[in-house]
């Protein structure tokens, strides 16, 4: 009798084991599917950033360029020219 019992106690621990490891599997795989997201948002965040870094760049290595500076006139500080009209499709 004394080996039947160690070996149902065996089956019960190695059952509950097996479940534990079964859930913290499943815990590691959601945590591990919410880290995939939130490095695919950074990479494009960070891509964002870099072709700003670009734009600024570009802008700094032409600043003598006419067209450089009115691009920044008209897209950084709003200004238009004094005969122009700005219709918008916002509603």
């Amino acid at each position: 009798m004394r080996i039947k019992r160690s070996s149902i106690l065996t089956k019960i621990v190695l059952t509950v084991l097996v479940i534990y490891a079964l859930v913290m599997l499943i815990h590691i795989n959601e945590r591990m599917d919410d880290a995939t997201g939130e490095l695919e948002d950074l990479r494009r965040e960070n891509a964002a950033l870099a072709a700003d870094v670009d734009r600024k760049q570009y802008a700094v290595d032409n600043k003598d360029d006419p067209a450089v500076i009115e691009s920044i006139i008209r897209n950084e500080l709003g200004m238009v020219n004094p005969d122009e009209q700005i219709f918008s499709a916002e509603h």
